[in-house]
């Protein structure tokens, strides 16, 4: 993968299910050590967004280039040295006959590698999500928080560098949710590695990004972008205590309500205000 010009890049981008139009024209460039957050509500087209990214789906217009090279084919039929994107599933997406190391090293696996040195090798990616004395749990016998644990481990077992993050913390409850949110920001300050972040709380994409993508619905498409620059290095309380925070906040809202708005969605009930886009934590 090359690293002159931005890591992903789409223009024009359109994708279309039995007519229905879920991505119109989505142009977008993330740059190398980038966090962009895609803010938008649900069924707005964000996973669709990713999935063409990743190549699990294939563009009905428009080009997405990965490091300049052409998206045309999931990770999975690309030579093992070249795997260079991990996606993490709002759904887990795990293998529940598998224990949690043999899930990580699943990666290894389809490289040919040995059983003893994958899971050797799986066990470090464990222990780096905090899941020490776990290894040999099924899925099933864990949380949701340390279910999306082995997720983010096994995303990174690939090495990539680029990350493709699929509401990953939507399910979890807010400590849970908190907490991974920290460990994220932790790992790409160490790695520095390329983060696209699927999202509708309008929290989680300013705590987590340096840019903001506003998405609308039916059909699918870019509204507008938010550059973030906040401090993080105090904490989420003092992020957003900050004026800037709640100026970006009330702006990014302003767009996601009127956009409900228009689609319906919002009409006399908060109840729908708040299964489609997130307003916890409003300032």
């Amino acid at each position: 993968m090359s690293t002159s010009g931005p890591v992903i890049e789409c223009v024009g981008v359109s994708k279309a299910y039995e007519g229905t139009i879920a991505v119109a024209d989505a142009t977008l460039r993330v740059e190398a050590g980038e966090i962009v957050s895609v803010l938008g509500a649900s069924g707005c087209g964000k996973t669709t967004l990713l999935r063409l990214i990743a190549g699990f789906e294939q563009v009905d217009s428009g080009a997405i280039t990965l490091g300049g090279e052409v998206v045309s084919s999931p990770n999975s039929s690309t030579p093992p040295e070249r795997r260079r994107v991990g996606m993490v599933f709002q759904d887990y997406a795990l293998f529940p006959w598998r224990t949690v190391v043999d899930n990580v090293a699943f990666s290894f696996e389809l490289q040919g590698m040995g059983k003893d040195e994958r899971r050797e090798r799986a066990g470090q990616y464990v222990a780096q999500m905090g899941m020490e004395g776990f290894e040999n749990y099924y899925i099933w016998q864990l949380s949701g928080g340390m279910r999306q644990r082995v997720g983010l481990a096994r995303a990174l077992a690939c090495e990539p560098s680029v990350l493709l993050m699929d509401e990953p913390f939507g399910a979890l409850d807010a400590i849970t949710r908190d907490i991974l949110q920290d460990h994220l920001l932790g790992l790409q300050a160490e790695t520095r590695k390329t983060v696209v972040f699927v999202t509708h709380s309008v929290d989680e994409a300013l705590y987590l990004s340096d840019r903001v993508i506003v998405m609308g619905t039916r059909p699918g498409r870019f509204l507008t972008e938010f550059e973030v620059g906040l401090d993080r290095s105090g904490g989420r309380e003092q992020l957003r205590a900050l004026p800037a925070y709640g100026t970006l906040y009330r702006d990014m809202w302003a767009i996601l309500s009127a956009e409900l708005r228009r689609g319906g969605v919002m009409a006399g009930s908060q109840k729908a205000t708040a299964m489609d886009v997130r307003s916890d934590d409003t300032p």
